[in-house]
């Protein structure tokens, strides 16, 4: 099937809003990235910020994989770090990752953070979607994306992106309050940054929550939880679903589906059978073979795309990984979950 053959903006809508579908729509988080040498060569000239930053890069990236995979959607290329940028967080992407100059790490930290007019700061993301949309036309959905407020805070807080956040559960232990008022502040601002994307033509947004696994049901319920549904609340009267993926989401699913989101993106230790006999019928699923899996032969690859299908029964349901495709991924790999995917659905409901 290629690309643009069918109407998949409309496809991913219906799934998004558990409508019936004739097949689950599919496609991957990272998608764009290092495992495709289109964007290797657009690499090798640029920066990662400068691909971020100047929106015919980040289109021409975002686009690669519904070029080569035939995803059925493309999520802008951008970074989860631009919004803590724009609140006055100097932002580095070496080799190394992404560092984050003047963390929080006091309350004058965080009341010296900016409000700022995403239109205005981050409009190099709004371009980019717009031109993205020029490109491939209105069949095709285009998603927006930020980090959900703790995710982000926690970056904040460390000033890099890599591994140890013990300096954000320090606050959460010592300061509660002070972490709260920092929550909100990100909540408002993501929520600006997320209207701004849907003006410019996405069709739906995601929240990526990657720490979310390090709270317990406890913390998550009353610290991530109202920040969280602050956001969808104030986006509350857009068109553009929203999807909240939580990394470790098995312990919050009943949590995250109190967030307001149309969608819940789960992980790979989430079983999809018992998320649905939790949720019902009123929440979509996204997801969520372990990335790993695309590392193995073809023929488990689809397998492990019909399974994840077979227990959603293909209704309400958006096949993806459980988190980004890994770099060392092979391309013709990544094809075949795809393919897997858009084919699957008549043996799921066989």
């Amino acid at each position: 099937m290629t690309p643009g053959a069918e109407n998949t903006k409309e496809l991913f809508l219906r799934a998004c809003r558990f409508e019936p579908t004739e097949r689950v729509p599919v496609w991957i988080m990272r998608q764009a990235g290092r495992y495709l040498p289109e964007y290797q060569a657009v690499r090798a000239h640029h920066t990662f910020l400068e691909i971020c930053k100047t929106p015919e890069l980040a289109a021409e990236v975002s686009i690669q994989p519904h070029r080569v995979l035939g995803v059925d959607a493309i999520i802008v290329f951008s970074d989860i770090l631009v919004v803590a940028e724009a609140m006055g967080l100097p932002l580095d992407v070496p080799d190394s990752g992404p560092v984050l100059g003047n963390p929080v790490r006091d309350a004058s930290d965080v009341r010296r953070l900016r409000d700022f007019d995403p239109a205005r700061e981050t409009k190099f993301v709004g371009d980019a979607i717009r031109a993205i949309c020029k490109e491939v036309g209105a069949d095709v959905p285009v998603l927006g994306f930020a980090a959900a407020p703790w995710t982000l805070a926690c970056y904040m807080i460390e000033g890099r992106t890599r591994g140890d956040i013990s300096r954000a559960k320090q606050l959460l232990r010592e300061d509660p309050k002070l972490l709260r008022e920092l929550l909100d502040r990100i909540a408002l601002a993501t929520a600006k940054y997320l209207k701004m994307q849907i003006e410019a033509g996405a069709a739906a947004v995601q929240l990526f929550d990657t720490w979310a696994g390090e709270l317990s049901r406890e913390e998550y319920d009353s610290v991530e939880l109202p920040a969280t549904q602050q956001i969808i609340e104030t986006l509350g009267g857009e068109k553009a679903p929203k999807i909240l993926y939580a990394k470790g989401s098995a312990r919050h699913l009943e949590s995250m589906a109190k967030s307001g989101a149309n969608v819940l993106s789960v992980d790979w230790n989430t079983d999809l059978a018992e998320a649905r006999q939790k949720l019902g019928r009123k929440i979509a699923l996204q997801g969520n073979v372990d990335p790993s899996k695309l590392l193995g032969p073809v023929d488990e690859i689809r397998r492990a795309a019909r399974e994840a299908i077979e227990k959603t029964g293909g209704v309400g349901h958006i096949l993806n990984l459980g988190h980004g495709i890994l770099p060392n991924t092979p391309v013709e790999n990544a094809r075949a979950f795809v393919e897997a995917g858009k084919t699957a659905l008549v043996a799921a409901r066989s």
